[in-house]
């Protein structure tokens, strides 16, 4: 039954690939932005995304905790339907760079660099943009999907067909993004999952369990840490911001706490996904959230009462 429903999945999965590889990128993008907005928000995800954004983001009204959610299901729809055109959207006609100094300083970096970012934007366009831009491949890491026929389908068109080395979240990937640090290369990794075997750090002011590799690896083979930022502009344009490295050893050439460069690093997270807030994947079970609070975000109208 479970094969079935993979094949299933897959068909369907292929079948939109299809679909959306026919239209123009901008038309592509904008229709899944519309089916994700249509209906994402009924879907019962949407109540676990309500649950976060109230216990991140006190302040925000209902209504205004609503629209982030429809936003959020409008850029997760535009994902979807951007992948059969990953290769196009890396180009400048779509895709700007900022911070180039700092991206080259970290591409020469002999000892490799880790860039680090979070589900935000269109997170798939990175390393797609620094190959196409800038003629470097920066290898991947992601949690592959349940149906394998599904993780082919997607594997193939982020790697852009293979010419991005894609490193699946299991030991075995551990091993080779360290062979791959060890070599120089470069690689690429979302820090904003929970990781139930990582470190307890606050992240919104609320413990958050958090995999402390991207900092221990960065130390330990002398890679730059590089903050990495893509951000949907207006329909399907972007600017994918290279910051500064973070530092992860003190003014004595010791390394700092992993803790505090963790610390830094969900600072720099916090401040974007405030500054953007639908455009963060908040379906991800950061925290221990219970499923029912004992308050919620008021409604508008009970705020103007």
């Amino acid at each position: 039954m479970k094969t079935l429903r993979y094949r299933a999945e897959a068909l369907l999965l292929y079948l939109l690939f299809l679909l959306f590889g026919l239209l123009p990128a901008s038309w592509a993008s904008a229709l899944g932005g519309l089916i994700g907005r249509s209906l994402g928000p009924h879907l019962a995800a949407s109540r676990k995304a309500l649950r976060h954004i109230h216990a991140a983001l006190p302040d925000k009204s209902r209504a205004e905790c609503d629209e982030i959610i429809a936003g959020m299901w409008d850029n997760l729809g535009r994902i979807i339907a951007e992948y059969p055109h990953l290769h196009t959207l890396s180009y400048p006609e779509y895709t700007q760079i900022i911070g180039m100094p700092h991206l080259a300083e970290a591409l020469s970096n002999p000892n490799g660099a880790i860039f680090f970012g979070a589900h935000y934007g269109n997170w798939e366009i990175n390393a797609p943009t620094t190959l196409i831009q800038c003629d470097e491949a920066i290898d991947i890491t992601y949690r592959p999907p349940n149906n394998p026929h599904a993780d082919k389908l997607l594997s193939k068109a982020r790697s852009l067909g293979g010419r991005i080395t894609a490193h699946a979240k299991s030991r075995q990937g551990g091993r080779d993004m360290i062979n791959a640090l060890k070599k120089g290369r470069k690689l690429g990794i979302l820090i904003d999952q929970k990781y139930n075997e990582g470190l307890n750090v606050p992240f919104f002011g609320i413990n958050a369990m958090t995999n402390p590799i991207f900092v221990q690896l960065a130390q330990k083979y002398g890679a730059s840490l590089v903050p990495i930022r893509n951000t949907r502009l207006e329909g399907a344009r972007f600017t994918l911001t290279i910051y500064e490295p973070l530092p992860v050893l003190d003014e004595n050439g010791a390394p700092r706490p992993v803790e505090d460069v963790i610390k830094d690093a969900h600072a720099l997270l916090e401040s974007w996904i405030r500054e953007h807030p639908e455009q963060w994947l908040w379906l991800h079970r950061r925290w221990g959230i219970p499923k029912r609070l004992k308050t919620q975000p008021q409604s508008t109208e009970n705020q103007e009462q």
